[in-house]
């Protein structure tokens, strides 16, 4: 009588399965599946296919991405996508991504992508032939590739990993793509270590080659060390005229403006005074300027005297109590760059301001826990009393805590669990527990941790 085997039996041991059959197995993966994903979402085990493929593709589903969608839907029309990008750091390092990747594609028949940071493509260059193949499933400039839309993709699921990630053929979670192979390394800000994007390489199986990954790893230490090189440069010409700075042209033809090299930004968690960053000059705010330029960075079409007093004091306050502040405010911003000094009636911000619990709720909504994670360093202004920090506040720690509850790794729930919110949360310790492996060194110390809730919440 014949033996019946395992499928798992014929996989070769520990050091990686051929190309070739990666594909067989992926295909017969994508068996499993319907336009929903319902079976590979009850827990299925898929034989033969990695499990960072297999944890991408149980993410999409839960994400609702559909696979049998031939095409990724555009995040920005063109004139916004031309603004943006003209903002974006990103545009400074594109002289680098061409020279070291762009040119060397043409010969090669790949093409290379730039994508932000919640994974919108904003520049797609390389062979023409296969630009207008790619178009085919909207991967242009413009169009969302986040893990959240499309499923497993190199440029959404590097960001949602945040480390460098091959995808080959199959592995893709739209079928669409399956004649695609791509590689992908998220590019983080040289300075402060935040993440600004993605670079990618797509094309035939030559794009998942061994050395492509190393390649563009590569492209982006030399892209980082030319973004800073830049901003030194603006620093020391700054010190001379920075009225120069601000009204300076694009250097070259199509080039960023000085502006563009640092992304305006207000870090609010875990801390009680923000930090504002602008045009790379960073202070520490007052507390009452932190609640102010949090109310106003997170509502761009601005507020007028009374809305704002609603959401900054918790009791009856005059407007003219907040007319002082503003007036003390707009000194202070005056001394770091007149463009950023509030307007009035409505009260708004002139300039695009990203404050770090915005970048948390966006990457919340496409999914990228792991990225919101990253970013999320405690609690919005923990201390602020002002109701509308406290239901921002409320907000954020809510969906984050939700997020990992869901769909978070046991390394993640940990993480979290380090945060000053979690240090009494059991069911994200009882969560990580469940994750852990029966063997792993870490379970001890979240045993220890619930035995001792328990024993506080008995008493």
């Amino acid at each position: 009588m014949r033996k019946l085997v395992h499928p798992e039996a014929l996989l070769p041991p520990a050091g990686g399965v051929p190309a070739a059959l990666r594909q067989q197995y992926a295909s017969a993966g994508h068996e499993q599946l319907d336009s929903r994903g319902l079976a590979f979402s009850e827990g299925l085990q898929l034989p033969g296919i990695s499990s960072l493929i297999q944890e991408s593709w149980q993410r999409s589903v839960r994400l609702h991405a559909n696979p049998d969608n031939p095409e990724a839907p555009l995040a920005m029309d063109r004139e916004e996508l031309e603004e943006y990008r003209r903002q974006h750091p990103l545009a400074a390092i594109m002289p680098v991504i061409h020279k070291l990747l762009v040119l060397p594609s043409h010969d090669s028949g790949m093409l290379v992508a730039v994508g932000d940071e919640v994974g919108r493509l904003l520049w797609v260059e390389g062979d023409a032939a296969l630009q207008r193949r790619a178009e085919g499933m909207m991967f242009v400039p413009g169009a969302d590739w986040s893990e959240a839309t499309v499923g497993t993709s190199a440029p959404g699921t590097a960001l949602a990993l945040g480390r460098g990630i091959q995808i080959s053929g199959a592995e893709h979670y739209k079928r669409s793509v399956h004649p695609w192979s791509c590689t992908a390394v998220p590019f983080h800000d040289p300075d402060s270590g935040a993440l600004l994007g993605v670079v990618d390489i797509t094309g035939t199986e030559s794009a998942v080659a061994p050395h492509t990954l190393s390649l563009v790893e590569a492209t982006v230490a030399a892209a980082q060390a030319h973004l800073r090189v830049e901003r030194l440069q603006l620093a020391a010409a700054g010190q001379s005229s920075q009225s120069r700075r601000r009204n300076s042209t694009p250097k070259t033809a199509g080039g960023p403006g000085t502006s563009s090299l640092y992304r305006n930004s207000l870090q609010l968690l875990g801390r009680d005074q923000a930090l504002l960053s602008i045009d790379g000059r960073t202070v520490a705010l007052s507390a009452r300027h932190s609640e102010i330029l949090a109310l106003l960075s997170i509502h761009p079409a601005g507020l007028n005297a009374e809305e704002l007093c609603a959401l900054l004091y918790p009791g009856d306050a005059s407007t003219m109590t907040l007319r002082a502040e503003m007036v003390r405010l707009r000194k202070v911003l005056q001394q770091i760059n007149p463009d950023a000094v509030p307007q009035s009636r409505p009260y708004r911000l002139p300039l695009d301001l990203v404050p770090d619990a915005g970048q948390v709720l966006d990457c919340l909504q496409r999914g990228a826990h792991r990225i919101a994670l990253e970013i999320y360093r405690g609690a919005v202004l923990p201390r602020s009393e002002a109701p509308g920090i406290v239901e921002l506040r409320a907000r954020v720690s809510a969906l984050m805590r939700e997020a990992l509850l869901t769909d978070g790794s046991a390394e993640s729930l940990l993480k979290y669990a380090a945060l000053p919110e979690a240090k009494d949360d059991v069911d994200v310790r009882s969560a990580a527990l469940k994750l852990l492996a029966p063997r792993s060194p870490k379970r001890a110390a979240v045993v220890a941790d619930l035995e001792r809730l328990d024993r506080e919440l008995s008493a």
